[in-house]
């Protein structure tokens, strides 16, 4: 490697996009392709770098494959940051091999960042914590890539609500950002360290409604206290979780019962809740008795479903209190607004397959919210692109997919 192409990866290394870039600016060489297409990657023109890419690892020799190999890793890492997560991860799985063959363990370590990184975005918790659990523990990474695998293992805890482990995580990671001295990475690392002091739920009980921290969601899934969880549909205590995901009847039934505690619900408002009947006839009334019947079956080790004079009433088996935990942001496709919270530009074939459904469905749920103002896009056809400003105490991590501790 000539003595340009080592300057500007030094200056890469230090943050120095600018310097990096008037080393190699006119240069098509294949080094010279592969340090241009990571400058204009992180100086936000994807597009270019990813063509740059293109272009290098093309050019590299047949004897080249690390040098490759690294232009692979990189064009996963600007997919992973365009949010194409139909970017082929047998790709980036390969060139890591690669990498690890040839004795490249900080890019090889890099590149399995980026897959635990995507496994994390899609909700896949347990094949990230397995993927990340293959670094060798003794590498020692420099300051940057220290930083990003800090920030893997925080957004793990932060989804696993483990917030202690987050908080350590946060803390080394924001470390090793001020040793890299790189402003951009810094920044991430103070804006995934936000979700520790904003709202993350609310807690409805006995007829109050108060915020609460990540914290103190962790510590009410501890508490023994039955709890009807409104952000994932399911009811648990300390030892169960019953999933009602698929009832929606039976949750909304579920919710009203939780939040009335410990008094009863009037039969007139469960039906007008369950079923949007606004005025009952005999057959809701015949269909609220076979929900409740359902209803009661499904939670017969956690609680009672009791009838009333006037409706119906919840009673614990084994708590002492029953509470509802709510999203702190309720309205129509909220889980599609959480994605794009954070600020970075989607499709919706990316926002379908990190919600589990159908590019179609979410297309129109970000028609609906583009109409009201809350959602923007660019582009057209294929790459058209959907974002949002981030929008300050929007929180997102009860919304996104992925198991909570007991599910």
């Amino acid at each position: 490697m000539d003595s340009l192409i080592t300057a500007a990866a030094r200056s890469l290394a230090a943050g120095d996009l600018i310097g990096a870039l008037k080393r190699v600016a006119l240069r098509d060489d294949a080094p010279a392709l592969a340090l241009r297409g990571i400058v204009m990657a992180q100086l936000g023109d994807l597009v270019r770098a990813k063509a740059l890419l293109k272009s290098a690892a093309r050019a590299f020799g047949p004897r080249e494959a690390v040098a490759r190999a690294r232009c692979v890793v990189a064009e996963a890492e600007i997919a992973l940051v365009s949010r194409d997560l139909t970017w082929p991860a047998k790709a980036l799985d390969a060139a890591r091999a690669t990498l690890e063959a040839h004795g490249d363990r900080v890019n090889a370590a890099h590149a399995r960042n980026l897959e635990v990184r995507r496994l994390l975005l899609i909700g896949r918790l347990d094949e990230a914590e397995r993927t990340l659990a293959g670094l060798d523990p003794t590498l020692l990474l420099p300051p940057a890539s220290k930083a990003a695998h800090e920030l893997v293992k925080a957004g793990i805890a932060i989804r696993r609500l483990q917030t202690k482990v987050a908080r350590a995580a946060l803390t080394r990671a924001e470390h090793a950002a001020r040793q890299a001295d790189i402003p951009a990475l810094t920044a991430e690392v103070e804006s995934a360290s936000l979700v520790m002091t904003t709202t993350a739920a609310r807690l409805i009980a006995r007829g109050e409604v108060r915020p609460l921290l990540l914290e103190e969601v962790e510590a009410l899934l501890a508490s023994g206290t039955l709890i009807v969880d409104a952000c994932r549909n399911v009811v648990r205590d300390e030892r169960l979780v019953v999933s009602l995901a698929t009832r929606p009847v039976l949750f909304a039934l579920l919710r009203a019962l939780g939040e009335a505690w410990p008094a009863d619900v009037p039969r007139s408002t469960l039906l007008a809740q369950a079923f949007g009947a606004k005025h009952a006839d005999e057959s809701h009334r015949a269909r609220l008795r076979v929900e409740m019947g359902r209803l009661r079956a499904e939670l017969r080790t956690l609680a009672d479903v009791t009838a009333t004079k006037r409706g119906f009433a919840l009673a614990p088996r084994r708590a002492r209190e029953i509470v509802v935990l709510a999203p702190p942001v309720e309205e129509q496709h909220a889980a599609v607004l959480a994605f794009l919270a954070d600020g970075e530009s989607w499709s919706s074939s990316a926002l379908g397959i990190a919600l589990g459904t159908s590019p179609r469905t979410v297309q129109r749920a970000l028609e609906q919210l583009a109409a009201t103002g809350k959602v923007q896009s660019f582009g057209r056809g294929p790459a058209r692109r959907w974002m949002t400003p981030s929008v300050p105490g929007f929180p997102t991590t009860l919304l996104l997919p992925g198991p909570l501790p007991g599910d």
